[in-house]
């Protein structure tokens, strides 16, 4: 690869890695869906471990600069939602950030 930047998602995992190479791959985390589970393709499970919406700030200029950021926001009332919509699932992993 030679980006110096690639952006991602899906995992609903923020972080940031340099890869061999030196391309830097960043994942901003989700604003509203801290976890999940899923069986397709194949089961699994995803948790970021916290309820906060979260999202990333890249500078780039000579040197690239990533800033993940965490913030509060009302997940009780976003979970309330997701329970008077028959999602008892997604109001845990709102309110916890863990899949139930």
């Amino acid at each position: 690869m030679r980006e110096r930047v690639l952006l991602c998602g899906h995992s609903h995992v923020p972080r940031a890695v340099q890869m061999p190479g030196g391309t830097l791959v960043v994942n901003p985390g989700s604003v509203g869906v801290p976890a999940y589970a899923d069986a397709f393709p194949e089961p699994h499970r995803i948790e970021a471990g916290s309820p906060h919406a979260r999202y990333a700030l890249l500078r780039v200029e000579r040197a690239i600069e990533v800033e993940l950021v965490s913030l509060e926001y009302d997940w009780n009332d976003a979970a309330r939602t997701a329970e008077k919509n028959g999602r008892a699932d997604w109001a845990h992993a709102l309110r916890t950030g863990f899949a139930g």
